[in-house]
């Protein structure tokens, strides 16, 4: 028996090479690897006639190749292809930087090829198909098999010995749920969940597998934001702060009126900042609503009362746009409070100027990345701390910038619409709030939901607004394999568009690009010298680019609707009309009317909600909806009636043992303890 926190590269086969691989995964030790989770799975059918092969879904032939592979080079990659024909039609197989394949794909030879099917240039195509001879096909077919998220250099099948290897090596786990709890919700024991999630033999097992260790991510969630809770419950404020009138003469004088919502939100805050307790506040808001002006005010607020106010955004490229935009604003307004900017980018000489600054309060006003807790960061008197996008910022990082100051008041924003009775138990440790109407003036975003047809229309679109100086942007979906593919969709895609829009200024972003390179990328399309940005979702997070009138979302039955919703308010930020064009390239049932919900409506709260109502409980692998909040596999809007039940099973759990001390929650406060030191641990402190 292994002890599950040993470095992975105890394992056999993983040496020094591959282990820094598996680093880069996020996988150290035996039990990082065992919870890393398939993020899908093959069911290998029977071989079907082409002609019977269904668009973009995975599915398998067989055949004698006609003719040996032939391969070309592109563009630093290398593409291998070849064809197969059968009486109901012709495929053909493609393949990126795998030139020995040539040897193997020789004419004469017969094979079993799976894979995903597109229509490309109008041809069938299986991209990076694996392959196979009739007899291991066989064995495939008597199991599901795991998908691993993977990196360059360590494909599925490695990383798929080594979790076996893991599993047969492991110290089992001891059960720490109460027995009758398992009991009433028919939950699998531990240890079978964990090996099952890996291997099941159906989707039987798997969906029992994986409704345990659900239960569990929202179960120890949710008693560390209770505890948190109960730290924090009716704490008095070292901070206390009066109104600034300044405050309200700057409300008077910006070029906008706040809205009613906002007004609203603002007073609730300044109730907290000047009623004596700690504020622990949730302010939620649709993309749009007007979240960053509240914040600014806050700060400000607490600038005027000798406090310093810091500000912590998800991205570099958000960061430093909230920073120049309180400047200017600042700037503008002759408001004498002195913002500085916090990122781990910054040269060492620029990071020491800006903590000097922070340290003897020079600076007001702290704006920056999750830097400001993971750096030498010395403030004096941190009397309010925001953090914006929360979902990105797990328990502990919550309870970090609590720390850093006297325990000073938080304030956390949200664009993600999270219907209110999951927020309740999401954020139990905090008081919420939400800006539910748009500014004045901001005209609705035009959504139209179109197939694969209409694409060539779309092109003419966006080349008309391009002419009238506006900029786009395409999304492209990520692609299941791996983060490789994910760049290969992207690049291929940035050329189809050079060619279709030619005289264009195109450039991509994913998630393989090194943070310096992302935020060029972003700052540049941000001052206008990119037309047409292609991406995954890394752009999710955005900036404002109020220039930027459409949004051309490829493959939009892939994604959750609230994340549709959060990609398309990255446009209809200026004056101008924006529009956002949703293709549809599936051919599944309910994929229409699921995504003419986003026709109807521009309301995220209606729209998570509905898509709540349209998921069935079978719809398990579908769209991971919530963002990366702390779960691997729970999601919030898939497994709303688990959270639910999870939280109510805490509150008793609570009610009779509030410290978790007897001693049938011994092994469960272990395990408590473990989590939120593992919450701290991603913190790299």
């Amino acid at each position: 028996m292994g002890d599950n926190q040993e470095s992975i590269r105890t394992l056999k086969g993983i040496g020094e090479k591959t282990g820094k691989l598996f680093e880069k995964l996020g996988v150290f030790t035996v039990d990082d690897l065992i919870s890393y989770y398939p993020r899908d799975y093959h069911i290998y059918g029977a071989p079907v006639p082409i002609g019977e092969l269904k668009m973009d879904t995975a599915g398998a032939v067989e055949g004698i190749l006609q003719k040996t592979a032939s391969v070309r080079s592109f563009q630093h990659t290398q593409v291998i292809t070849t064809s197969l024909r059968d009486m109901t039609g012709t495929l053909q197989l493609t393949w990126f930087n795998m030139p020995f394949l040539k040897n193997i794909l020789q004419a004469g030879t017969f094979h079993i090829f799976y894979g995903k099917v597109v229509r490309k240039n109008n041809r069938l195509t299986m991209e990076q198909p694996e392959i196979f001879t009739r007899e291991t096909y066989q064995t495939m077919m008597e199991s599901m098999q795991p998908v691993y998220g993977q990196t360059k250099g360590l494909g599925n099948k490695a990383i798929s010995r080594a979790v076996a290897q893991a599993l047969d090596i492991r110290q089992m786990e001891r059960e720490y749920l109460p027995a009758d709890m398992r009991k009433k919700y028919s939950l699998a024991e531990y240890n079978y969940a964990i090996e099952h999630i890996h291997f099941p033999k159906d989707r039987q097992e798997l969906l029992f597998a994986r409704k345990r260790l659900v239960f569990d991510e929202f179960f120890l969630f949710i008693l560390a934001v209770r505890r948190l809770k109960d730290k924090r419950r009716d704490k008095h404020s070292c901070c206390v702060m009066k109104p600034a009138p300044q405050v309200e003469a700057l409300v008077d004088s910006l070029p906008y009126r706040l809205t009613k919502a906002q007004t609203d939100v603002l007073r609730d805050v300044m109730g907290d900042l000047t009623g004596g307790l700690v504020m622990n506040r949730l302010v939620q808001g649709d993309v749009g609503s007007g979240k960053t002006i509240i914040a600014f005010l806050s700060l400000l607020v607490a600038a005027y009362n000798g406090f310093q106010g810091a500000m912590m955004a998800p991205t570099e490229v958000l960061a430093r746009q909230h920073f120049e935009s309180m400047s200017e604003l600042f700037e503008s307004q002759g408001i004498d409070k002195v913002p500085v900017l916090v990122t781990g980018s910054m040269t060492a000489k620029e990071k020491r100027a800006a903590y000097e600054k922070i340290r003897s309060h020079e600076a007001d006003i702290i704006i920056g990345t999750h830097a400001l807790i993971q750096e030498k960061v010395v403030y004096d008197r941190l009397g309010l701390v925001i953090t914006d996008e929360q979902h990105r910022f797990g328990v502990g990082q919550r309870e970090m910038l609590g720390d850093k100051g006297e325990e000073p008041h938080v304030m956390v924003m949200s664009a993600t619409p999270i219907p209110r009775t999951l927020a309740i138990i999401l954020y139990g440790d905090l008081d919420i709030s939400v800006i539910d109407e748009m500014p004045v003036g901001r005209l609705p975003i035009k959504n139209c939901v179109v197939n694969t047809d209409y694409r060539k229309n779309a092109y003419t679109f966006i080349k008309k607004q391009l002419a009238q100086g506006r900029q786009a942007y395409v999304i492209c979906p990520m692609v299941e394999a791996s983060e490789m593919m994910d760049a290969e969709n992207v690049l291929d895609y940035t050329e189809t568009l050079r060619v279709e829009l030619p005289g264009a200024e195109i450039q991509y972003l994913h998630g393989k690009m090194k943070g310096r390179e992302k935020n060029q990328i972003m700052e540049r399309f941000a001052a206008g010298e990119i037309q047409i940005l292609v991406s995954t979702t890394v752009i999710e997070v955005g900036v404002n680019v109020p220039n930027a009138t459409v949004m051309l979302i490829e493959n939009a039955e892939r994604f959750g609707l609230a994340q549709l919703h959060q990609l398309r308010g990255r446009v209809g930020r200026g004056k101008h009309q924006s529009y956002c064009i949703m293709v549809n390239c599936g051919d599944q049932e309910g994929t229409q009317e699921r995504l003419d919900i986003l026709n109807r409506s521009n309301d995220g709260f209606y729209i998570a909600s509905e898509d709540l109502k349209l998921r069935g409980p079978g719809d398990i692998f579908g769209i991971r909806q919530s963002g990366d909040m702390e779960f691997k596999l729970a999601d919030i809007f898939t497994d709303a009636s688990v959270l639910k039940h999870v939280s109510e099973e805490v509150t008793t759990l609570l009610e009779q043992d509030a410290e978790l001390a007897a001693e049938e929650h011994r092994e469960l406060k272990r395990r408590l303890e473990e989590y939120l030191e593992k919450s701290y641990e991603k913190l790299n402190l």
